[in-house]
């Protein structure tokens, strides 16, 4: 198994920035793809981004104000959100893609956007 545990959540103005990193450990052999994904409430999970062999991917949404990073000799990704708007909060879950377990997720991080 890939346990992944994410970090960084919180309560931001908008405008400002936070950093959110997530931890993979166990069976992490095999993981060719890290990312974040994102759920508001009511809303169906949706792709933040995504990170596979020196490629990324972003959401639309998340275009241009997002950043992911992977390092790979530590078993993280990081995800570092700027100019954030009311719309970004959601619960974040980190991603992972392995080629012998298929998709983790971790539990989710909590981000809040508000005056």
């Amino acid at each position: 198994q890939v346990q992944l545990v994410e970090s960084g959540g919180g309560l931001m103005q908008p405008g400002g920035s936070l950093r959110l990193s997530c931890a993979a450990s166990g069976s992490i052999f095999g993981i060719y793809a890290m990312g974040w994904y994102r759920q508001a409430p009511g809303k169906q999970r949706e792709l933040v981004a995504i990170t596979s062999g020196g490629s990324t991917n972003y959401g639309d949404s998340v275009k241009g104000r997002f950043s992911i990073s992977r390092d790979n000799a530590k078993n993280t990704v990081n995800l570092q959100m700027n100019s954030l708007k009311p719309e970004d909060t959601a619960v974040y879950y980190c991603n992972a893609v392995s080629t012998r377990l298929g998709t983790s997720w971790g539990p989710g991080t909590q981000v809040t956007v508000s005056s």
